[in-house]
């Protein structure tokens, strides 16, 4: 695992000092769990009520990059303290791949958190499925007007004034050639050179390939059909190829077509930053070997024994303890008295009086009669560039006063707890044979597990989810103990 570091303060009163703290217990920390740290990102002087924090920025910005797997803190609240920022950001990180992880708190996220980024999330999935759908109802529109609908126009066409299809004199006739040599028996590698040769190139602008000369034979506008989704309009476009030279092309096509390669097996470790050795507490990271038949094998290997820092502890198989996560997470998410209660624990939280506001909102009532008393000495005459310099301070701590409010009013969304129950309903109704509806539901109720050689420990997303399970339990439940089993390649 590779981790980077993010320390911060949020007053000039602070030092250094607390940085360097900071940095050194990430540091222990991440020599403990056997990440190798491969940067720092430092904000000096920033409050984590904003996200406008140069170095964070930097560090989201990076993550896209895939050379990190954790962010490391001191404490959750140097990450953020603005639940909508906290649950924006992280899901900004997951996306990338990489887990906000805090070195002195052993639990990384609390209900409401993983609430508010889920329904992020769902806000966001709406907002984009529905920009999505008005933007396809467009592009529908222009297909059954024959409107060109962006892309790269096919070669031997142009598109007049209004981005219709016509027909390009000087490149149509290379188009017709073509789909006659290959239709006679020409192996495309000579059709390729024969459009080099006339100097005929792609619409990029580059030389005329195989690849090049496949697709443009099986491109359906050379009939004069347009296609867009499930809408085909016929002789919606000037065609350049008769029907009958164009199906002849197509038989050939189709005998000469290439098996296509296997699927490439699902390999994605679902409990990567979550799954922890219980002899070294080091995390355990995915692994896959081939045996001699040819079999893969997947499993999670502790990065103790990885790295031979002295930790014994065996492999377990990928499926297996993978299944048995999910299948206590189902249990859980089945338990109506569970629900119950955890959404008895969310409005606890959002009822939670907010200490910020009210101080937010007196000093914001100082500032507006400070402003005005400003305005009625000029208006009495008193202005000077004091004055002046006095009342565009006081309009900018206004304005900063006002969007601090903004975001805390934000950070608490009013929710009702038939609303929470609902929210929660929604996961039992995920298929687990689907990948990503395994990874949300890991993702959203388990923070960690620890493995050790006749016992599990399940650490979950919220109050009291520690759970011990024995393997003699899982013997007498069905699900085997991997760990007898036969060691991996």
């Amino acid at each position: 695992m590779k981790g980077v570091i993010y320390a911060r303060y949020s007053s000039d009163n602070q030092r250094d000092e607390s940085i360097e703290g900071q940095i050194r217990e990430n540091r222990a920390y991440a020599e403990r769990k056997g990440i190798e740290i491969v940067g720092t990102y430092i904000d000096r002087a920033y409050s984590a009520r904003t996200d406008k924090r140069p170095e964070f920025q930097r560090m989201i910005k990076d993550s896209a990059k895939r050379k990190f797997d954790v962010v490391i803190v001191w404490k959750l609240d140097r990450f953020a303290r603005n639940r909508f920022d906290s649950a924006k950001y992280k899901a900004a990180l997951k996306k990338n791949d990489v887990k906000v992880i805090s070195a002195t708190e052993p639990i990384s996220d609390d209900p409401v958190g993983i609430l508010v980024e889920g329904m992020l999330e769902a806000n966001a999935e709406y907002y984009s499925a529905n920009l999505a759908e008005n933007v396809n109802r467009g592009m529908e529109e222009n297909a059954l007007k024959g409107i060109f609908n962006g892309g790269v126009v096919p070669l031997g066409y142009t598109l007049d004034h209004e981005k219709h299809f016509q027909i390009d004199p000087i490149t149509a006739p290379a188009v017709l050639e073509m789909f006659t040599m290959y239709a006679e028996g020409t192996p495309m590698k000579q059709i390729a050179d024969y459009l080099n040769a006339m100097g005929i190139r792609s619409a990029r602008g580059t030389p005329v390939n195989i690849n090049g000369v496949t697709r443009m034979l099986h491109n359906r506008k050379y009939i004069g059909e347009y296609r867009f989704q499930e809408t085909v309009m016929p002789d919606a476009i000037p065609a350049i190829i008769p029907q009958e030279l164009f199906e002849r092309v197509q038989e050939r096509l189709a005998l000469t077509k290439k098996a296509p390669a296997k699927n490439k097996a699902e390999d994605e470790y679902l409990l990567t930053t979550k799954l922890i050795c219980g002899d070294c507490e080091r995390m355990m990271v995915g692994e896959s070997g081939t045996s001699h038949t040819g079999e893969t094998y997947r499993y999670y290997k502790c990065i103790g024994v990885k790295k031979h820092l002295g930790c014994k502890k065996k492999s377990v198989k990928k499926d297996w303890i993978e299944g048995l996560v999910l299948t206590h997470i189902r249990q859980v998410i089945f338990d109506d008295a569970f629900i119950e209660k955890l959404a008895d624990r969310i409005m606890e939280e959002f009822e939670k009086e907010n200490v910020v506001l009210p101080v937010l909102r007196k000093n914001l009532a100082q500032t507006e009669r400070g402003i005005e008393n400003m305005l009625n000495a000029i208006q009495a005459g008193i202005y000077t560039s004091s004055t002046k310099q006095r009342l565009e301070d006081l309009e900018r701590q206004r304005q900063e006063l006002s969007l601090q409010i903004a975001q805390e009013e934000l950070a608490q969304p009013a929710l009702t707890r038939d609303q929470i129950v609902f929210w929660l309903h929604r996961f039992r109704k995920l298929d687990t044979s689907k990948v990503e509806h395994r990874r949300r539901l890991i993702n959203s109720f388990v923070n960690a597990i620890y493995l050790y050689d006749d016992h599990l420990v399940f650490v979950g997303n919220y109050k009291d989810g520690s759970k011990t399970v024995t393997f003699a339990e899982l013997e007498a439940a069905g699900l085997g103990s991997d760990l007898t089993a036969c060691a991996v390649p």
